[in-house]
């Protein structure tokens, strides 16, 4: 529903916030953007480029308390004095998601959210609509800003991919097509520490629909399964897949067979895709093209086009991503992998033995869940990170050797001299990075970058 807005304040000059400015430029708002912190020139540039005003290095709160509606940065918590004082004064607080949604005319949606598998979702979803002749956006929390590509240009279709953070501001927005890959504990310090605050928030993907949307969900997920059964008489139509658990729904649903066949049908039209020529191996890329079948299945995409964009299509950067082979052992970038469940599925893929590099900024995580996989492929685990203690203590009589290191330089020289040829050396973290690295990317690059130099010396 559009609204009426002559004011409009945006928080935060990230991506999300500069995509928003322009588009309430666009819209003819009266619009200012304020940064607590620094905005990077690229978006200073598209700012002054659109004359919209802004502000870095703090708020002023006189003006923003004068919005008529206010656009917040998902990494703003709504525990932020700035929130908490628009809040009190009755000022609504949206996400660019439900922001640019208002405005993206007839233009249909595909939303990808959950605790992993997401953004090579995201990504797949993309590449077949683009393979498919389709004008498509790639936005959300990868690709351009979604309120960006609305005020910039004409699209068929808007893929995006979307936190738990941009769902808490989403409210009348709603998705065509809405995929949910599962849901484990994760960000649980911007839920109160409540698991099903964080569940409740991932729901949210749903809210909104109506007949004659799709509802893809892994019917595998423990979580995802409880909740979809607590729905009452839903009337989007309802699409599954799995691998473990059988299945079926008169509107359509994938399955993974014991022979590595995926089967995805939608409204009588079948994909058949054998994973062993996926470039993407594992189970958890499995699901990943199950739902991004169904998706685009559901979207009117043809069985063979999604076929053949599906075994095309390459790894995500720093998601299980081969960074290069040096002295027969291969290193791989899961630097993406900052919570338990994303290390579990790297773990469960890898088919060499492993040297594990982990550690970070622990989210209180649970380790039992990667014990088995660790105890039966890795041979040597180097923690990464100014506090290596639980890690350590986790797995202390499970992995033979353990390595405690405090920079990225110091893991990576000690991974390499316990590699031997035929290894794998795998970086996934299943923490967060702000304790050494700016982020999982910067951490990723880094790791990377090592990797290449190091080749090319030993090229020398």
């Amino acid at each position: 529903m559009k609204r009426n807005i002559g004011n409009m304040v945006v928080l935060g000059g990230g991506i999300s916030g500069y995509g928003s400015a322009v588009l309430a430029r666009k819209l003819g708002m009266d619009v200012f953007l304020s940064d607590a912190g620094h905005i990077a020139d690229r978006f200073k540039k598209v700012l002054d480029e659109w004359q919209v005003p802004y502000e870095e290095g703090g708020h002023t709160m006189e003006r923003i308390l004068s919005a008529d509606e206010v656009v917040k940065s998902p990494g703003i918590p709504d525990t932020a004095p700035v929130v908490q004082a628009l809040r009190a004064k009755g000022i609504p607080v949206i996400s660019e998601i439900e922001f640019a949604g208002r405005h993206k005319g007839k233009a249909k949606t595909i939303c990808i959210t959950g605790s992993n598998g997401k953004t090579t979702t995201t990504s797949l979803v993309y590449k077949i609509m683009c393979d498919a002749g389709l004008r498509t956006a790639l936005g959300g929390n990868i690709g351009e800003s979604f309120a960006y590509s609305t005020a910039t240009g004409e699209w068929d279709w808007h893929v995006l991919e979307i936190s738990s953070f941009q769902l808490d501001g989403m409210f009348d927005f709603r998705a065509d097509v809405a995929v949910l890959t599962n849901i484990t504990p994760d960000h649980l310090d911007r839920y109160d520490h409540c698991f099903q605050n964080y569940v409740d928030s991932k729901m949210r993907i749903i809210r909104n629909q109506r007949a004659g949307d799709f509802f893809v969900f892994s019917a595998d997920d423990k979580t995802v399964w409880a909740e979809v059964s607590k729905l009452d008489a839903p009337k989007m139509r309802m699409l599954p897949f799995a691998a473990h658990d059988g299945i079926a729904s008169s509107d359509g649903d994938a399955w993974l067979a014991p022979d590595g066949i995926i089967t995805a049908t939608v409204g009588g039209r079948t994909v058949e895709i054998d994973t062993a020529r996926m470039q993407i191996k594992g189970l958890h890329n499995a699901y990943n093209a199950m739902a991004a079948a169904l998706a685009t299945l559901a979207a009117g995409i043809e069985p063979q086009r999604i076929a053949d964009s599906i075994y095309s299509f390459s790894p995500v950067e720093h998601r299980l991503e081969p960074a290069g082979e040096i002295d027969g052992v291969l290193y791989i970038n899961d630097s993406k992998a900052t919570n338990v469940d994303s290390v579990w599925y790297a773990l469960e893929s890898m088919v060499r033995p492993v040297v594990w590099i982990a550690g970070g900024t622990d989210k209180g995580n649970d380790y039992e869940p990667l014990k088995k996989f660790a105890r039966g492929k890795v041979h040597t685990l180097v923690c990464m990170g100014l506090d290596n203690e639980k890690l350590m203590r986790e797995f202390d009589g499970v992995v033979p050797r353990i390595v405690s290191t405090s920079s990225l330089d110091e893991a990576m020289r000690t991974a390499r001299a316990a590699a031997r040829k035929g290894d794998v050396v795998l970086l996934s973290p299943a923490c967060a990075s702000f304790d050494l690295f700016k982020n999982y990317e910067d951490r990723g690059r880094k790791f990377k970058e090592w990797v290449a130099q190091s080749k090319n010396e030993t090229i020398k």
